[in-house]
Order: C-alpha cells, then structure tokens, then sequence
C-alpha cells in the first residue's frame, strides 16, 4: 500500500479490531473516492463531494442498491471516526435502483461435474460450501470445533447480521472432515514447536474472554493455509484459513474445465443447495434457517428458479393442442 492516507486508515481499523475483509473494502472505496475527485484529499471535502460520488455512483457506473450502501458505509466511517468530521445525516444524493440478478442455479448434475473437476485440496471446502450452504466467508472461518458429528450438523457463528445458526453436514463429508483434522493437529504439532508462533486468530472478545484459548486445538481453523503469516492487526505469527481468492478461482477452473456455460461463483453453490431443498419437498421456512435468512422473503426468490418453472406455472403454450 503506497498511499500513507490509506496506510493511516488500514493501521486505525485493524487496532480496532476490524475484520481483513471490511478493511480492504472500506479501502477501496476511499481510494476511489479520492480518483473520482482527483486526488484531492478527504480532509478538503465533505457531503457535497460525497453526494456527488454516490449519484456517479448509481447514474454512471449503475452500481447495485447494496454496493452503493458499502460505498457509503465506508466513506460514513471515514468522517465520522477518522477525519472526525462527520457527515450530514440527511446526504440527498440518486440511490441505486439497479435491480438485483435472479441466483445462478446448477443442476444436480452440474454439480457432480463441477466437483470432478475440482483439485483435491478444494475437493472438501467446495463440497461443505454445497453440501451446508454456507457462504465462503463461513466455510472459510470453521473452527476444528465447530463440526458436530453426533448430530451431523455445522456451527456457523456470527455469520452475517451477526447471527449464530446450526445447519446440516452430509454424512458423506464426514471420513474427509476426519481426514483434514488429522492434516489441521500435524500443522498444530509443529506450529506449536515453533517458538515464533503465537496461536491462531481470535475476535477480540474472545481473546479477553479466553486468554489461552488461541494455543487450542479446537479453535485452529478446519481449512488452514499451508504456511505462516503475519497477523496484520498485531504483527504477531500465526497460521490463518485458506485464502478466499483461492477458492474461488478453483471454482471458477473447475466450472471451465466441466464446460459449465453458466456464471459459476462460490455463492452459485449456496444457491444451489437452496433450490435443490426446496425442490426435495423441503419447507421454505426451513430452508430460511439453514440460510441464515433474518426474513423469508429472502429465502422466496429461491422458488422462482425451480425446475417447474417459474413459481410452478404452465406455460398457455404446453396446453396448446
């Protein structure tokens, strides 16, 4: 990172316990913020060039309703608790009323193709995202405790809106979980041998909470990276999950490779396992909580991509002679 400005904001949220993610998010929008302004500094402007950027945002660049809410959360974030001037309340900028895309679904047996295609380290992570629905940010955050194998069932913990829910884990899955939990304790034998090391990452909280909990085998990451790095918070060593750009770029191979012709994401995958719920006779309300759903009209747009068509009309034409 060039910019002192940005490296000054990236140091502030990470002492402030910001998750990897919100950070460079929130990063990239300041600094697109600055372009589109040319390079004048925060410090010089304020809601009139925030209004501006918000309605560029939404007329020129014809951003989602959701990203231009991130756009402002971060640039929200950036006066009030940086610059420490901020915002007005009432900003009168153009929302964005892009509408948003109908999921990407697979078929079941896209699926299959999808997996064999998969390199075999991405083989489980790929197939828990399906298997459980679970966002990548969720698959990518399971802890070595948080399988349950007597009830067959995956603990997500402050997944997003902060919520905790319990979802289902295939029975298949289970020999390839045991298998990558004896890969996660050899790295967790030698890292602990390692003077330098200095256990695995926690939310703030718990590390207050749990002052010896980092040097445990069951908060070590399901999915961890094959080697060490620096906690960008801290400074300290520490062994995080597998990097997300990873996974999804192995998705997006392994859909080429099986001639998918369709958009293939890590979400696609989430859809999927919605949908084919549903399309087993599973009760939409069920399929909320294993989302993780606040309201189920979320959850409807599912039933608008089944195979009986849309929201299971006949098409007049198939009654046609």
């Amino acid at each position: 990172m060039k910019s002192p400005f940005l490296r000054a904001i990236s140091e502030f949220m990470y002492s402030r316990h910001y998750a990897k993610r919100t950070v460079d998010t929130y990063l990239y929008w300041i600094k697109i913020f600055i372009i589109h302004n040319k390079m004048k500094h925060p410090n010089d402007m304020g809601d009139v060039e925030v209004e501006l950027f918000l309605t560029y945002l939404a007329n020129d660049r014809n951003l989602s309703v959701k990203s231009q809410s991130i756009a402002l959360n971060a640039l929200v974030f950036l006066y009030r608790h940086f610059i420490r001037k901020p915002l007005a309340g009432n900003l009168t900028f153009n929302k964005s009323n892009k509408a948003p895309k109908l999921p990407v679904v697979l078929t079941k047996g896209e699926i299959v193709l999808l997996f064999q295609h998969l390199p075999p380290s991405f083989n489980l992570p790929v197939k828990m995202m399906y298997g459980s629905g679970l966002r990548v940010s969720e698959m990518l955050r399971l802890r070595m405790q948080d399988i349950d194998f007597d009830y067959y069932s995956v603990l997500i913990w402050q997944g997003k809106g902060n919520r905790n829910r319990r979802v289902t884990l295939a029975k298949e899955l289970v020999p390839l979980i045991r298998n990558q939990m004896s890969v996660v304790e050899k790295y967790f034998e030698s890292d602990l041998s390692n003077p330098s090391y200095s256990g695995v990452w926690l939310p703030n909280a718990l590390t207050k909470k749990y002052s010896s909990a980092s040097q445990q085998l069951g908060w070590h990451f399901l999915f961890p990276s094959h080697k060490l790095s620096v906690d960008p918070a801290s400074g300290f060593i520490r062994r995080h999950h597998i990097d997300e750009t990873t996974v999804r770029r192995a998705i997006k191979h392994a859909a080429k490779e099986a001639n998918i012709g369709k958009s293939v994401s890590c979400h696609t995958l989430r859809h999927s396992f919605a949908t084919h719920l549903l399309e087993a006779g599973a009760d939409i309300r069920t399929v909320q909580e294993q989302l993780g759903h606040s309201d189920v009209r979320t959850t409807q747009i599912y039933t608008h991509v089944l195979n009986s068509g849309a929201n299971g009309v006949i098409s007049p034409l198939s009654r046609l002679g």
